[in-house]
């Protein structure tokens, strides 16, 4: 009867395999673990081979217990801007100035009462270029960022171009303004609590004082 001889390793082969599981286990981890679960992609495997699409993290969670409380009314192209029967002042048409209000940049606080709404208006000349962001603090609300002519003897139903509608926590972009007036956004909260506002702006405007 023969007895069956068992390998002895040596210490440097139990070293070197020791070492191999270890790097195998890092690059498994840079490559698949972390983009997939923690969505950190430091090689760029994870987009390469796919992986960063099956990390979810906090966000999608929290956008969609969000989104799944939403019930706005659609908003409608023929809501934008004023009725047709409202014409567009000929002051609209007036050529821009040669030169434009100086760049100032501000952040502005808007406290939009709960069930109600509220204007925040800036004033720019024709051709005037602004970029702004603005967000809540809570919820949301619905906006018409629009614009309203400068006339010298306004009539009683005022003529205004509505440039974005929607409802938002969050927005942010750039206006050049179509003709010389106020420019800026009817926030309207449908919720029972006060929400703030934070409106930031940068370019050629002024603020009413």
């Amino acid at each position: 009867m023969t007895a069956n001889k068992q390998p002895n390793l040596t210490k440097v082969q139990i070293l070197k395999s020791l070492l191999i599981a270890l790097l195998i286990g890092a690059v498994v981890l840079v490559t698949a673990v972390l983009p997939a679960e923690y969505g950190i992609d430091p090689v760029g495997t994870g987009e390469l081979f796919g992986f960063s699409k099956l990390y979810q993290g906090n966000n999608q969670t929290e956008t969609i217990d969000t989104a799944s409380s939403l019930n706005f009314n659609k908003i409608k192209m023929e809501k934008l801007g004023s009725p047709q029967s409202t014409p567009k002042p000929n002051e609209a048409n007036n050529p821009p100035p040669e030169v434009q209000y100086p760049y100032r940049e501000d952040s502005i606080e808007v406290i939009v009462p709960a069930e109600k709404g509220i204007e925040y208006k800036f004033k720019s000349l024709k051709y005037g270029s602004i970029k702004y962001e603005w967000a809540t603090d809570i919820g949301i609300v619905y906006i018409d960022f629009h614009g309203e002519v400068k006339q010298e003897n306004p009539p009683k139903n005022v003529f205004y171009e509505s440039y974005t509608l929607a409802y938002s926590n969050n927005m942010a972009g750039t206006l050049t303004a179509p003709f010389e007036g106020k420019h800026g956004w009817y926030f309207r909260n449908e919720t029972n609590e006060d929400i703030v506002v934070t409106i930031r702006l940068n370019g050629q405007y002024e603020l009413f004082k």
